[in-house]
């Protein structure tokens, strides 16, 4: 909260949380939404009419009652309980004890055993025959966090085996969320990164990814204020040539889509995405629109926080990019690598912020295409 930063934990107590869970569900003011990362961007996905979702989770009486009615629920999917996330969303300026938050955000806790341990994902690949997807979207993978280390290194690996099973052609995007556990986080990096084509993430998970994995700007211990975009550049340039596709690789990886408060960065191996520049501009529009629950930007209702000028790297020669107001999205280019960066008018009171980082992803996904190989 003193950073002002999204993070989300797994509750172990199952008791404390099942006391806690009930007494917030029975405050007058409590209110259920749609969660869980899968579900969000799913649940967005599907307010375009023309589209269909296939959604395999732990699906709850309540859940189900909340979802669009263009989400498909599998029957073995469907349970006798929800699980619940409870979200502590705060203001800026908010202040618990000592600590004071400089920009309005939220922290998840939950006791989600379900989704901790990936139950559904045979279920949802073995689905995937009847539906035939254009597009995968996979998320849940930090909740695994809650599992023993042994149960948690036996499931990636048949999640692994699962996500192979995906048919060929059909692009695959992966959602991060907040995580505190190195190993799993490099395990993910090793082992699920080279078998999908796109990766969202925010500020959060890209500093603890590089610090799981040394990579570049690994020693930076957390961010102080609006991201370096020089060094998010540098961090997200290393992933595609790490762990990306390149000639010497065996990567599907060619897409990361990074979002932070003030600005995206949607970041594409050449050759294999198209639309780009529509891409990151319509999920920093639906930043702007959600949080503060409009149907379109209210210039009264939202400010600039993104940087007017930047260096495009912290680690080789850079050249500066100057924000132009009548072409926000700005491009530039680094070894086989294509940038496309644009500020996000932020929302100066937002109502809610859960749920941002998905909805951003699913505009991202709904406006890229990508090329057939």
């Amino acid at each position: 909260m003193g950073k002002g930063a999204a993070a989300e934990r797994f509750f172990s107590d199952a008791e404390s949380f099942r006391h806690i869970a009930e007494t917030a569900s029975a405050y007058p003011g409590a209110q259920l939404y749609v969660g869980g990362n899968a579900a969000l961007i799913g649940q967005k996905i599907a307010t375009n009419p023309d589209l269909k979702v296939l959604l395999c989770g732990p699906i709850g009486p309540k859940l189900h009652e909340l979802l669009d009615e263009n989400v498909i629920v599998p029957p073995e999917s469907v349970q006798e309980f929800d699980e619940f996330h409870l979200i502590l969303e705060y203001r800026a300026g908010e202040e618990w004890g000592q600590l004071k938050a400089p920009n309005a955000n939220r922290f998840i806790f939950s006791h989600d055993l379900s989704n901790g341990a990936m139950n559904m994902l045979e279920v949802f690949v073995s689905s995937l025959e009847e539906f035939q997807p254009d597009l995968v979207v996979l998320s849940g993978l930090h909740m695994m966090e809650g599992q023993t280390k042994e149960m948690r290194q036996k499931r990636l690996l048949e999640a692994v085996a699962s996500i192979s099973d995906i048919p060929m052609g059909v692009p695959v995007h992966l959602e991060l969320a907040s995580m505190t556990d190195p190993e799993l986080m490099s395990a993910i990096i090793h082992q699920v990164f080279p078998l999908v084509n796109s990766v969202g993430l925010n500020e959060q998970e890209l500093l603890f990814l590089t610090q799981a994995a040394s990579g570049p700007h690994a020693s930076l211990a957390s961010w102080n204020g609006v991201p370096d975009v020089g060094v998010v550049s540098d961090i997200v340039f290393w992933i595609l040539k790490e762990h990306g596709r390149t000639p010497g690789k065996a990567s599907d990886l060619t897409r990361i889509h990074f979002h932070t408060l003030a600005y995206h960065l949607l970041v594409t191996v050449d050759g294999y995405w198209a639309n780009q520049v529509a891409a990151v501009a319509a999920g920093a529009r639906v930043a702007g629109t959600q949080a503060c629950a409009t149907q379109t930007i209210d210039a009264s209702r939202v400010f600039l926080k993104a940087p007017l000028e930047f260096a495009t790297s912290k680690m080789e020669e850079a050249s500066t990019v100057s924000l132009n107001p009548h072409e926000p999205v700005s491009e530039w280019h680094r070894d086989g690598v294509t940038f496309h960066y644009t500020p996000v008018l932020v929302c100066k009171d937002p109502l809610r912020t859960v749920g941002l980082g998905d909805a951003i992803s699913a505009e991202g996904l709904l406006y890229s295409e990508i090329y057939p190989h």
